[in-house]
């Protein structure tokens, strides 16, 4: 594993557990927003690992598909509902209307992002290792 490389799963391990305290705390929106990018980052780490600049890019699925075209076997992945994290990049930041994200978010919201994120941090892990 290249330094950089290293660097991008740091980073997506440092997400995680930022929002793994925020929803210990009851700060559910920013458990989501940063679980959704730890996702993220462990995607592009294994992007970076194959040779490739990370896209610019908040899509999951997408960056999944990228994987995928490099050959990559992310069954695992694409059967997660990775779409309602990517969509949490946003909608977790910035009020709409008269609504604030903070109050739109509860546990159960954090809980099954936390899940989702771990289980795509574990998979990039796994084949990050047998490389």
């Amino acid at each position: 594993m290249t330094p950089r490389v290293k660097a991008w799963m740091r980073q997506a391990e440092s997400d995680m557990a930022v929002a793994k305290l925020n929803a210990e705390q009851g700060f559910h929106s920013q458990a989501c927003y940063h679980a959704g990018q730890a996702a993220e980052k462990a995607l592009k780490a294994l992007i970076v690992e194959a040779g490739n600049p990370p896209p610019y890019s908040h899509s999951l699925d997408r960056l999944v598909e990228t994987l995928v075209e490099l050959g990559f076997n992310m069954e695992a992945l694409q059967q997660l509902h990775l779409k309602a994290l990517s969509r949490m990049n946003t909608e977790t930041r910035y009020p709409r209307a008269d609504e604030a994200p903070t109050d739109l978010y509860d546990a159960r919201d954090s809980q099954t992002s936390l899940v989702i994120a771990n289980k795509v941090l574990e998979h990039i892990q796994s084949i990050i290792s047998a490389n």
